[in-house]
């Protein structure tokens, strides 16, 4: 083991984030549906595509379930389509294995699994931006959208992410993705939105919205179930309370933060720029983090290291990791080339560590202010140094749950796991 005198000491801090959850989801969703009397709406034998995206939501196998089982109750006909734009490497079937890692199959869910590239054009917006759908919900009698409403990592609006991108992205797929991406660089979402949602109403029977809102520890917060022609009065609203409900990093004012993994699952950036501050070129004003050191990439990104580009250092076990096809089309049809650049790659986290200290312009390297967590989504427990010490105690909403102690690396030159790290 390989003691850090150098460098500073470090303790574990709890946050008090709102522990208001869901308790009962199948009670909840049945009883957001009694609300629309889709009993009305429904008939025998109707079909309803239900989609599913490639994001990491909580209970969303469970949540899918339970909607198709009630969809079949009123005599409906679901069945699933992957609505994920340009993820699963643009292919029908690496789409399918996205929704396989979720526990999402036609086994599990007991419908059949219609994925295809194929979409139509069926219309214009006003600035002439063409509008796409999948071609398998264009047969459907209903359409069905389930996804989670939050902050977009990418661009500010009243709407960002949720129901109504499911509907114009993930329906769009690639051909849509690409078509948005490149909007964006003209056009503000709101208007994006504004103009290409009422195409999308005209064409597509979108029977009613599942949105979904997590809390600071991944639950599921709140489950409500939005009409269709509801979804541009209620998003705006809903996205509001997410933000609120987010998990935030414990401090704004970093030197360091070393991140232990990220993912597509984390965010569709591998790491919430909402967290980190970074977002496109620029950064949120109240949020100052110097460098950034990710140290691996999660099982469930298969590959895909989307985002890579916003880390300063990482580590050759990540970028050995790194499927460049599904990486570079997720980048590409982005317009951020500059998402999949890599970072100053190191062998071993002490050697990333050690650079990453020496660029963050503080004279002595055990007053650095350095955040240590295991992603961005999971931030009730960080370790940070002991240059905090002073505003942890002088809070509220910070517990220290660890006496301070170095910095031990293994024999091999790395950190344990945030999960394994224990005060000694």
């Amino acid at each position: 083991m390989n003691k850090t005198t150098d460098y500073p000491k470090f303790t574990q801090i709890k946050q008090k984030f709102s522990l208001h959850k869901v308790k009962d989801i199948n009670k909840t969703i049945k009883s957001e549906l009694t609300k629309l009397k889709l009993h009305d709406r429904i008939k025998s034998g109707n079909t309803v595509a239900v989609t599913a995206g490639s994001r990491g939501i909580t209970e969303i196998k469970t949540i899918t379930r339970i909607i198709i089982d009630e969809l079949i109750k009123l005599g409906g006909k679901p069945f699933i389509i992957p609505a994920m734009g340009s993820h699963g490497g643009a292919t029908a079937k690496g789409q399918i294995n996205v929704l396989t890692g979720y526990g999402i199959t036609e086994e599990t869910m007991g419908v059949p699994i219609k994925s295809s590239m194929g979409v139509t054009r069926i219309g214009e917006s006003r600035e002439g931006i063409p509008v796409y759908a999948d071609k398998n919900a264009l047969t459907a009698d209903h359409i069905v959208v389930i996804n989670r409403v939050k902050s977009h990592t990418r661009f500010i609006g009243k709407v960002e992410s949720g129901l109504i991108k499911m509907l114009m992205v993930g329906l769009g797929k690639d051909t849509g993705a690409k078509i948005y991406h490149r909007a964006i660089m003209k056009y503000s979402f709101d208007q994006i939105t504004a103009s290409v949602l009422p195409v999308i109403q005209s064409k597509l029977p979108v029977l009613f919205g599942l949105a979904i809102i997590e809390n600071a520890f991944g639950e599921v917060a709140e489950i409500q179930a939005v009409p269709g022609e509801d979804f541009i009065n209620v998003e705006p609203k809903l996205k509001n309370y997410s933000f609120e409900m987010m998990a935030k990093l414990p401090f704004r004012d970093i030197d360091l933060l070393i991140v232990d993994e990220m993912g597509k699952d984390i965010s569709g950036t591998g790491m919430d720029t909402n967290v980190i501050g970074r977002r496109d070129e620029s950064l949120i004003e109240d949020i100052r983090i110097a460098r950034i050191f990710v140290r691996d990439l999660t099982p469930q990104s298969h590959g895909n290291a989307c985002g890579i580009g916003l880390a300063d250092f990482t580590t050759k076990k990540l970028v050995d990791k790194i499927m460049t096809k599904e990486t570079y089309i997720n980048c590409l049809t982005a317009l951020r080339p500059e998402g999949a650049k890599i970072p100053m790659t190191f062998n071993c986290d002490k050697d990333a560590f050690a650079a990453a200290i020496s660029t963050c312009g503080v004279d002595d390297p055990q007053k650095t202010r350095i955040v240590w967590v295991k992603n961005t989504l999971n931030l009730e427990k960080a370790i940070v140094s002991e240059a905090f010490l002073d505003e942890i105690k002088g809070s509220e909403n910070l517990d220290q749950i660890s006496p301070v102690k170095e910095l031990v690396f293994d024999c091999s030159g790395n950190l344990p796991l945030f999960d394994e790290w224990t005060p000694r």
